[in-house]
């Protein structure tokens, strides 16, 4: 289309300055030695496109994409004003790590309700790309393997990962809540004991005799949930009963299990 820019040919949209197509390196001569706004603003529609499709690498992270695209439209005029044409790198390469690190940053600084650690807050926007990818070749969610397996990181580490994510945004324990069969309550109502199964994933080598003390339910609930990784609400489906049975059996099995780990391994001792 005549006037469009192409950011393989190296040519401005031609509308801003008199209908004359300008290389982007001499607009970065005017910009840089004679802060010439009109160049300024070309190269903000030339490599426009670039930053919208890096902000839609988060789509679906909770965040609105029109926020999104303003944050990496503001990283594209941080990395304009900050280049360097003399030292030879292509300005492409330079801006995709400035405007990146600007999207980073919102979410870092002003996407998490509770603070976390830098490293776990880049993991969990990484796991939740892995899962949209995931889910887009498949066609259903991942499990927690299957993410692992795609980042080449441990289970344990995609755990953590979701775990930070629901940091992302505060919710109040008082927001209504409906668990799936009709029982409404609130979300605190929802929320179980402590999630010891991370004492599971050290304590394998003892889990086998120690579950042949729970009952025949308490380890199908346990198998569903740990080993074929389903929700609760699906749990509840083919149990028979309601959500909020099922959170409890997990932690009365948990802590039996806890328990009887425990006692095999002092027998072992």
């Amino acid at each position: 289309m005549p006037g469009r820019m192409d950011l393989s040919s190296g040519v401005t949209d031609s509308r801003i300055l008199g209908g004359r197509d300008v290389p982007v390196q001499e607009l970065f001569r005017r910009w840089q030695q004679h802060r010439d706004q009109n160049a300024r603003e070309a190269l903000v529609r030339q490599y426009l496109p670039l930053a919208r499709k890096l902000a839609r690498r988060y789509r679906g992270a909770r965040e609105p994409l029109d926020d999104l695209e303003q944050v990496a439209s503001l990283g594209l005029v941080k990395a304009i004003d900050r280049y360097d044409s003399s030292r030879g790198i292509g300005f492409q390469h330079f801006a995709v790590p400035t405007i990146l690190g600007e999207l980073k940053r919102y979410f870092r600084d002003s996407g998490w309700a509770v603070h976390m650690p830098r490293g776990i807050q880049e993991l969990a926007l990484q796991v939740a790309q892995a899962e949209r990818q995931l889910a887009a070749k498949t066609g259903r969610e991942p499990t927690y393997n299957e993410v692992a397996e795609y980042l080449e990181i441990s289970v344990q580490e995609v755990l953590e990962a979701a775990e930070a994510a629901a940091a992302h945004h505060a919710v109040s324990f008082d927001t209504p809540h409906d668990d799936g069969d009709g029982e409404a309550g609130t979300l605190g109502d929802s929320i179980g004991e402590l999630d010891e199964r991370y004492d599971l994933v050290t304590l394998t080598a003892s889990i086998a005799p120690a579950a042949k003390r729970l009952s025949e339910r308490d380890r199908r609930v346990l198998a569903l949930r740990f080993v074929e990784d389903k929700t609760q609400s699906e749990i509840a489906e083919e149990v028979g009963v309601s959500q909020m049975q099922i959170s409890r059996i997990l932690s009365k099995a948990l802590r039996q299990l806890a328990t009887a780990v425990d006692d095999e391994r002092a027998l072992r001792a």
